[in-house]
């Protein structure tokens, strides 16, 4: 599962993608384009429920969920007719599975900003509507299409062109295609069109040092309401902060949190939120051999859940063994909370939770 980072040029995004991959692989400079050709980078999913069972197992493998990131060059105004890199970044967005959007949400005048001035608003705009002018091409050319099959007397088509001619209108209006709610017949023919406007999208509002841990500014105000009208979420960070974090060692950082009051990094949370963007949760095996985290799709099915690990473990499926995580805490081993009753045996319709501790049976 893939995440893109996108933006405007010099807004944060490659520092903040070299922040999150704890790399310097992404060039970050003070001019547009900066990025040309997309940086990919793994990143494992922070789970202290995994460490406490590394701790309990001592296994000799320790296996984390991970998200890909892909940090996209900036686009400006007119991509959607070829601008700039606008093909090359159209075409990398559809690659991915959903967006990270960093806004840029603070003023420092020795950062130059490609329209001259902080505005989030319209900086959110600008892409956005660079995404819903490639998504109305896209649906111009799937009625004219329908349409044509109509006329041969096939009248199949017409709800789905009534669909698009409703999507239509709503991007026409300004909004993205994930503002908008369908039924489940409708969101089936939405899904294989592949809208751009449609994926799910975080915004990273990039604040300054200076602002960290104050109420949020008028700028990330702004971009909160936006966010709201669309049904994206907002994460307020600071990208420099979270560079200057990650370059430090364990025991430094450790230190420097402390001092800072924090539990957890700002990268620790937009990882999760990145996570929880994909529809994905995990459920957890746990041994002397190996303590892992495997990723699925919230809503999956048992089976299906035990056929990540393998095509084996699904087909010959006969029922999963599982405790929630926090009984298994509160118990404080497997065998105890077997005695307490808390290891529960699910069947083929059980719909796997997040934090499963879990122990399939199959036979092949």
């Amino acid at each position: 599962m893939k995440i893109g980072i996108v933006g405007l040029p010099n807004v944060g995004k490659s520092t903040l993608f070299n922040a999150l991959t704890k790399a310097e692989s992404a060039e970050a400079a003070n001019y547009p384009f900066c990025t040309i050709d997309p940086n990919v980078g793994v990143v494992t999913v922070p789970d202290t429920r995994l460490d406490y069972l590394a701790q309990m197992y001592n296994p000799d493998k320790f296996t984390p969920a991970i998200v890909e990131f892909v940090d996209i060059a900036g686009l400006v105004k007119g991509a959607s007719k070829g601008e700039g890199l606008g093909n090359k970044f159209l075409s990398n967005i559809r690659e991915v599975d959903a967006i990270l959007h960093v806004v840029r949400c603070f003023d420092d005048e020795n950062i130059t900003h490609v329209d001259g001035n902080v505005d989030p608003i319209r900086d959110v705009g600008t892409i956005n509507l660079e995404l819903i002018l490639s998504d109305m091409e896209m649906l111009e050319r799937r009625i004219d299409r329908l349409q044509k099959t109509t006329k041969g007397g096939d009248k199949k088509a017409m709800p789905e062109i009534e669909l698009c001619k409703r999507i239509y209108a709503v991007l026409e209006g300004g909004l993205p295609v994930r503002s908008m709610e369908f039924t489940p017949e409708e969101q089936f023919i939405v899904n294989q069109i592949m809208f751009l406007t449609d994926k799910p999208v975080l915004y990273a509002a990039n604040i300054s040092e200076d602002e960290i841990g104050q109420p949020d500014n008028d700028y990330v105000k702004r971009l909160k309401e936006l966010s709201a009208a669309e049904n994206s979420d907002v994460m307020v960070i600071c990208a420099k902060f979270e560079a200057d974090i990650i370059a430090l060692d364990e025991e430094e950082c450790a230190m420097f949190m402390e001092e800072m009051g924090i539990t957890e990094t700002g990268l620790d949370v937009l990882i999760k939120k990145s996570y929880a963007l994909l529809g994905l949760i995990s459920y957890l095996t746990a041994g002397p051999k190996e303590v892992r985290a495997w990723t699925i799709v919230r809503g999956t099915k048992a089976p299906q859940a035990a056929g990540k690990i393998h095509s084996d473990f699904e087909r010959g499926f006969i029922r999963a063994e599982i405790v929630a995580f926090d009984d298994l805490v509160a118990s404080g081993s497997m065998a105890a909370a077997k005695e307490k009753g808390l290891v529960r045996s699910e069947g083929k319709e059980y719909v796997m939770k997040d934090g499963d501790v879990t122990l399939f049976r199959f036979n092949v």
